[in-house]
């Protein structure tokens, strides 16, 4: 009597799982361009669930998708913003991805022709009410490209780079260290250059670090000054020397430790939770502190 033999079953039988920060960082150039969750889901023909997941955590300890299966990935890549985005969106996240890029010395002149526009159509993005939701799309895949990459080695020479930097802190023009992906197209949203803004712990962090001042951080200095008045000058010049103090590099370690882990294997999920910080948050930190030895 022989027995049968069971087929074997594919281990992933909807396909094998592969990275899903492609897949992620192109729903956010297609939201960027006013295009919604749910339509992107409709064109890619995959679940509401499955490209949500890839942006919003999802309960308690339930972080978003690190990994997402291959075919809804491609479908995913596979959808254009020129199918999907049309009319005027709203520019504020363009508008701060451009800044965020001069604040790192991108000279407009250079940014065109990443974004598909005439060089000098750059300015006038800049100081429009509403763009093209195609235009936005572009503006969001550049800023993905770009934001980590030093100009200097791309042909803008030293004084250009020096020059757009200047003005960009003189406008106050947050760099991509201080948004983050998952807000920086939100009107109500703010830059979060210390990770501490809009306390006075953040105030001391922007002087120790040389960061442009941001308002809110001037407010809540303020108000701790306000709050500290009554103190006698010599008690209040230490309680400023210990504000002082607190903010030292303990963003600027976390940087170097968590690269530390990145050379050993540690993904940054993992190197998050070693750290004792959440992902995002790490990221803003990776951002915040560059790692300039390798770069240069």
């Amino acid at each position: 009597m022989t027995t049968a033999v069971r087929p074997k079953t594919s281990r992933h039988p909807k396909g094998p799982l592969v990275d899903a920060e492609p897949a992620r960082r192109h729903v956010r150039n297609l939201m960027s361009a006013g295009v919604s969750v749910v339509r992107i889901g409709e064109h890619a023909n995959v679940g509401f669930a499955v490209v949500s997941g890839l942006l919003y955590t999802r309960g308690p300890g339930r972080p978003a998708s690190a990994k997402i299966r291959h075919l809804n990935a491609q479908r995913i890549l596979a959808v254009r913003a020129d199918q999907v985005a049309t009319g005027y969106v709203n520019p504020t996240g363009s508008h701060r991805r451009l800044q965020a890029l001069m604040a790192n010395g991108w000279p407009q002149l250079r940014l065109g022709p990443h974004i598909g526009l005439h060089p000098v159509y750059v300015n006038a993005v800049l100081k429009q009410p509403s763009i093209y939701g195609t235009t936005a799309a572009n503006i969001a895949a550049a800023y993905d490209r770009l934001w980590n990459q030093d100009p200097r080695q791309h042909g803008v020479c030293t004084g250009t780079w020096k020059k757009v930097r200047n003005l960009a802190r003189t406008n106050g023009w947050a760099p991509p260290g201080a948004w983050d992906d998952d807000t920086i197209d939100n009107p109500d949203a703010h830059p979060e250059w210390t990770g501490h803004c809009g306390t006075d712990h953040g105030w001391w962090i922007h002087r120790r670090q040389n960061l442009s001042m941001c308002r809110r951080c001037e407010q809540a200095h303020q108000q701790w000054l306000d709050d500290h008045s009554s103190l006698h000058p010599q008690e209040r010049n230490k309680e400023l020397f210990r504000a002082r103090a607190a903010a030292g590099r303990r963003e600027a370690d976390l940087a170097a430790d968590a690269r530390e882990l990145f050379q050993h294997g540690i993904d940054v999920e993992q190197a998050a939770a070693r750290l004792g910080v959440t992902r995002p948050h790490l990221h803003q930190i990776l951002k915040r502190h560059p790692d300039l030895e390798a770069a240069a």
